[in-house]
């Protein structure tokens, strides 16, 4: 077991690095070389990004001269992509988006270049304005890689109607008991409802997501400091389990299938009295075509031993370390990242598709406000008290709140999750998962005890 996970790792830690390519160019046809005013940019086909495309040549091109070719891709086929690209450090895109996953990593592999200079020149730009733990966590060693084009913490997603049919009131800051508590009382309030849905999909970044949230704040870690696995120690044990119970006890129905999509429908849907999720899907619960439009709210994400437990995560611009045309990448992100851009959004194409959670600026804007007036404050708060370098009880190896900002995370805790995916359906006990966690986790450790020691 151990020697078929330390292989297994080791192939998907190259695969992080070099990974495959797959999927065709999008708008702008892919890398089109061009003079020192154009340049190449390799984006996550959110839908986000699809509206800064068609806003680009009208603004952003017409007041710079600088063209842009864009290459658009699904997000796991853009990671693959970006990978092979920097790592090789073709040159042939000078920017791409990176998630505060990726760019610390890539900025120790001297992939992406420094943006500090630039953000000193460009007053403008107001680096003070973007949010403090998005700015953390887009740095290395002091230094700033990245800017967000849009950011999201995580939160609890409650129906208030459904609570007070029930005489419940929501605390203004639960922990998880009290949350397991309310999940059991309102657990079948309507036909068809659970009362509460959380993701049980495999995968480091569906299901570990919110669960690493719950081991942080129940006193858990993925390592010690001086990377000692703890996958099978007691507060990761107990976190895992509470997650488990209250999934299988109070939880979806197909609960091991359900991601952020399967639970944003039952959500919609009136099948899920409560969600703890990404604050980004409040723009959609609380849509002009939603039906629970109006009747959600938002309470921080429930804690156990810390004072937060909401993750943090952003899609944002890098620089690659061998593009010729730095000046105009930077002229592109400031663009791109600006309040500016946002109002132009909202002016165009209106004010729910403001790329938000990024700009303390965004919240004080009463355009924006009146749109997203139920979410607005709650989303702000919940990244605002957000840290990646001190997610939870004791100091960490590296920083990261729902992951650890290592390559071998994605491999590992998507293995981990399988295993834990598979205690949720009631195939294995969490002892079983975690004991086979400790096994991977301890080999991700091993490598980075003989490192230091070496």
């Amino acid at each position: 077991m151990r020697r078929h996970g330390r292989a297994a790792l080791a192939a998907m830690t190259a695969a992080v690095l070099v990974g495959g390519l797959t999927g065709c160019a999008g708008w702008g046809g892919g890398p089109g070389g061009g003079g020192p005013d154009t340049i190449n940019v390799l984006m996550v086909n959110n839908p986000q990004m699809v509206d800064l495309q068609k806003l680009t040549a009208e603004h952003f091109t017409a007041e710079t001269g600088i063209r842009v070719n864009y290459t658009v891709l699904p997000e796991n086929d853009v990671r693959d992509k970006i990978s092979q690209e920097f790592s090789s450090q073709a040159g042939q895109y000078d920017v791409a988006t990176l998630s505060n996953f990726e760019i610390p990593i890539y900025a120790r592999s001297e992939w992406i270049a420094p943006l500090d200079e630039y953000v000193d020149a460009d007053a403008e730009f107001d680096q003070d304005d973007v949010l403090g733990p998005l700015t953390a966590s887009l740095s290395d060693d002091g230094r700033l890689y990245g800017e967000p084009f849009y950011g999201e913490s995580s939160f609890l997603m409650y129906r208030r109607d459904v609570l007070e049919a029930a005489g419940i009131q929501m605390p203004a800051n639960p922990t998880w008991q009290e949350v397991a508590d309310i999940a059991a009382a309102v657990d079948g309030a309507e036909p068809g409802m659970a009362g509460i849905c959380l993701r049980g999909q495999p995968g480091w970044g569906q299901l570990f997501a919110p669960l690493t949230t719950v081991v942080n704040t129940f006193g858990g870690t993925w390592f010690t400091q001086d990377w000692q696995a703890q996958v099978d120690s007691p507060e990761f044990r107990a976190a895992t389990q509470f997650y488990v119970d209250l999934v299988r006890e109070h939880g979806e129905v197909g609960a091991p299938q359900a991601g952020f999509t399967e639970c944003l429908n039952n959500v919609i849907q009136g099948n899920a009295a409560m969600w703890y999720d990404a604050t980004s899907a409040a723009g959609s619960l609380e849509a002009e075509d939603s039906p629970v439009r109006g009747l959600m709210g938002y309470a921080p994400a429930p804690v156990v031993e810390t004072d937060s437990s909401g993750w943090l995560y952003a899609w944002s611009w890098a620089i690659q370390q061998a593009s010729a045309k730095k000046d105009a990448a930077w002229q592109f992100i400031s663009w791109a990242s600006s309040a500016e851009y946002e109002q132009l959004v909202g002016d165009e194409l209106g004010w729910s598709r403001v790329p938000a959670g990024k700009r303390a600026s965004t919240y004080d804007n009463p355009d924006y406000l009146a749109e997203a007036s139920a979410f607005a404050q709650p989303t702000l708060a919940a990244i605002q008290a957000a840290d990646p370098n001190d997610p939870g009880v004791q100091p960490r190896p590296a920083p990261g709140i729902q992951f650890i900002d290592i390559p071998e995370f994605p491999d590992l805790g998507t293995q981990v999750s399988q295993d834990v995916s598979s205690a949720i359906a009631g195939q294995m006990t969490v002892d079983e998962a975690l004991e086979r966690g400790q096994q991977l986790a301890e080999d991700v450790a091993e490598r980075y005890q003989e490192r230091e020691s070496g």
